[in-house]
């Protein structure tokens, strides 16, 4: 077969908020060895917080988003529309045919979906014409949260949790996120265990378990701690998922290209911003928020006094992660901005209650 002939793989990662995704996707860009890797992040929110993470991992871009000698490896498309599989003919197909242009410099594609997303839509677009003809899925990765999990947030049956679930007003009812995370488990080709490093032995178990019983039978279910898994358990897997896709089962009437609505009128994505004094004092006033308020995910960039490092903090609930991923660049603002991600969030009252939590750091015991 020609070169120009052949079927660029590609590989949708999708998964809850804050299971890991990006994570890894960065595991995966930065173990590539050669391989040219075109990259499409799809975010819920206002920041690219996800884009700005991966530039600077051998995808054609430099650490302040500039081409750099690797221009021609790869390149990062950001659609900042909030879920693909509400945008596809709008944004993700005029991406999709610029590729096909490339298809010859390319050897593979990976799509990060949106916590938000679901991926049997976006599977299905792969029978259109115009893309049939240039890729194929090489396979649905699902990331899922452990923790998560094993704290009961995302059991099949509410009542058998309800005690811990009532100590969260966020999960004390039937909720959409519920439905998400099994329909983005229906489109699984490959299931990723992340975090297993905070669960013992039993509760990987237990995780596994539950996991099991939304899957498909021949579905494989890998253990990982920060995304690092070998990269031919995930990439060459030639799962060709668009062919079989109809025949997922989910909770949205999908099929056939259908998409009905997924309640995504019921998230609220704003945007914080302030000036903390160190991490503890950001990690702590985002905490603060996420007690308060019905908030899932918190994302964003801090830019700590004296520190040349921008440091980057995600939360999901009240866990928060946080590292210095690159230097700050001359023409960007040193202000720390965070995207909150949750249900009936007003912007202007988190903005008080997230400086009022700032100003509480700082002073004196």
């Amino acid at each position: 077969m020609q070169t120009s002939m052949r079927k660029i793989p590609v590989t949708i990662v999708t998964g809850f908020l804050g299971s890991g995704k990006t994570t890894l996707l960065r595991h995966i860009l930065g173990n590539a060895r050669g391989l040219r890797i075109a990259v499409i992040v799809n975010e819920f929110g206002e920041l690219g917080i996800d884009g700005e993470i991966l530039k600077g991992c051998g995808i054609g871009c430099t650490d302040d988003g500039s081409g750099g000698e690797n221009e021609e490896a790869g390149s990062l498309y950001e659609l900042a529309n909030g879920c693909l599989c509400c945008t596809v003919q709008e944004e993700f197909l005029p991406v999709m045919e610029q590729l096909i242009e490339r298809r010859d410099g390319l050897d593979h594609v990976l799509i990060e979906t949106s916590g938000l997303a679901l991926p049997k839509p976006l599977v299905q677009a792969f029978n259109w014409p115009s893309i049939k003809t240039g890729f194929t899925v090489d396979a649905v990765v699902t990331v899922v949260d452990g923790a998560a999990v094993a704290s009961g947030q995302f059991a099949a049956d509410p009542d058998a949790v309800d005690a811990q679930r009532k100590a969260d007003p966020n999960l004390d009812h039937e909720s959409p996120l519920h439905e998400l995370f099994e329909d983005q488990l229906c489109a699984a080709d490959l299931v990723v265990l992340n975090k297993v490093d905070l669960l013992d032995d039993m509760q990987s178990a237990a995780v596994e378990a539950l996991v099991r019983e939304e899957i498909p039978a021949q579905v494989k279910i890998v253990r990982a701690q920060m995304g690092a898994l070998d990269l031919h358990a995930l990439l060459g897997l030639e799962s060709a998922s668009e062919a079989a896709i109809h025949l997922r089962e989910d909770h949205h009437g999908s099929a056939d290209g259908d998409h009905h609505d997924h309640h995504h009128d019921e998230f609220d994505s704003v945007v914080v911003s302030g000036h903390p004094a160190t991490r503890e004092a950001a990690v702590a006033a985002l905490r603060r928020l996420v007690e308060a308020h019905a908030i899932y995910r918190a994302k964003g960039f801090a830019a700590l006094p004296g520190a040349p490092m921008r440091l980057v903090i995600q939360g999901v609930g009240r866990r928060f992660d946080s590292y210095f991923d690159r230097r700050w660049q001359p023409h960007e603002s040193l202000t720390s901005r965070f995207v909150l991600i949750g249900q009936g969030l007003d912007q202007a009252l988190l903005q008080r209650a997230f400086d009022a939590a700032l100003a509480a750091e700082v002073q004196p015991v």
